[in-house]
């Protein structure tokens, strides 16, 4: 694999890290990108964008990155909680009256970012057009009974988490999450990252493989089944099957749960801008409103009874043996693929990896990139 790129001499552990993923993990294409103190200190790729035709990977490549885009969106909604716009506490209802039916009536944006809401997944069996048109499905959020009391329990939310914040965005600023994020922070900011792809963005796309070894999903009605494909609308693992994760109608689709695409410098960049700004800018968040985005919400025991050592905090995976990060100031979001990117301000780092070979949730790849940054950081 010819490696591409560079990283800082400060650095090279991860540059290390990178090729030894190629080279033991199988690596098809990837990068990593990694910004510190605003700087950007590292930024490879390398290998094939699209197996079927040996493209390569590119520095402006971009992949789809699945739930990473759950951080996109908390993102958006900590901006809005920050100008004033949104109080985190406040019932959903506030910001979209409608929704207060059928026992969600005390629901407050920070249980769903929690996965708190008892919505993990929706009764109706939408067809993909009806997820396409999105008022379909918020008009099944709407409907939805909870599965349990409200914040008594936690459970993944999906993509149900991405639409109901999504329409809270939607109604306090009048544009979908992905027009929201493009206007307020990714076209200011020249990131490449976007839920919705847009169709000049398509043909410079990775394309995803699956490696082998995936652990097989349950049953059409299994809850967990239900969450990750939306009652079968969407398929899963599903990549070159009619509206798979490589079917360019899909990602146009604003999913924003688990549908963004983007590079790893871009999604590196976002982290960056939030917790030190990039390009001159200040920081988006501040550091109280990184406070209030890491204080731990959910952990141990989900509703379906799991543990995987995930604590989440309001919109964002934490620190935590399931997902090892900087320290107690970091947050961020992994992908179904194995990306993963998050932002940490004590620390003054913004890092993402993003890969099209899709081995899963915490494999390796990225914990070894990510443990060779904190190496770099001590050393230094």
């Amino acid at each position: 694999m010819k490696r591409s790129g560079s990283a800082d001499e400060r650095f090279g552990a991860v540059a290390d890290a990178f090729s030894r993923n190629f080279a033991e993990y199988g690596e098809l294409g990837a990068a990593v990108t990694v910004f510190a103190g605003g700087r950007k200190v590292v930024e490879l790729w390398g290998g094939v964008a699209d197996g079927r035709t040996g493209r390569p990977w590119t520095q402006d490549t971009a992949v789809p990155v699945f739930s990473c885009a759950k951080g996109v969106v908390s993102i958006c909604a900590h901006l809005l909680a920050q100008e004033g716009r949104l109080k985190l506490d406040a019932p959903v209802s506030r910001y979209w009256p409608e929704f207060a039916q059928r026992g969600k009536e005390a629901i407050t944006c920070r249980m769903v970012l929690g996965h708190r809401a008892g919505l993990p997944a929706l009764d109706p069996a939408l067809g993909f057009e009806e997820i396409a048109a999105w008022t379909p499905v918020i008009h099944a959020i709407e409907a939805q009974e909870p599965l349990w009391e409200p914040d008594t329990a936690y459970e993944y939310h999906g993509h149900v988490f991405g639409f109901l914040i999504g329409e809270v965005i939607r109604r306090i600023t009048g544009l979908t999450p992905g027009a929201y994020f493009r206007r307020a922070v990714g076209e200011p900011l020249g990131l490449r990252a976007w839920i919705g792809l847009p169709a000049e963005e398509m043909d410079g796309r990775a394309r995803l493989v699956e490696a082998d070894g995936r652990p097989p999903m349950p049953g059409p009605e299994h809850l967990l089944t239900r969450i990750v494909t939306m009652n079968g609308a969407l398929v899963f693992p599903g990549l070159d099957e009619p509206h798979g994760w490589n079917d360019p109608a899909l990602l146009a689709l604003e999913l924003p749960g688990a549908g963004a695409t983007a590079s790893a410098s871009g999604l590196a960049g976002l982290y960056a801008a939030a917790v030190t700004g990039i390009e001159g800018q200040e920081r988006l968040l501040t550091p109280d409103t990184v406070t209030d985005a890491v204080r731990e919400v959910s952990s141990g025991k989900g509703w379906l009874g799991f543990d995987a050592g995930a604590r989440w905090g309001s919109g964002f995976l934490l620190d935590s043996a399931f997902r090892p990060m900087l320290g107690e100031r970091s947050f961020g979001n992994d992908g179904a693929g194995g990306q993963f990117a998050f932002g940490d301000d004590e620390f003054g780092v913004g890092f993402a990896y993003v890969a099209n070979r899709m081995i899963g949730h915490g494999d390796a790849r990225a914990n070894r990139l990510i443990e060779a940054v904190r190496e770099c950081l001590s050393d230094g």
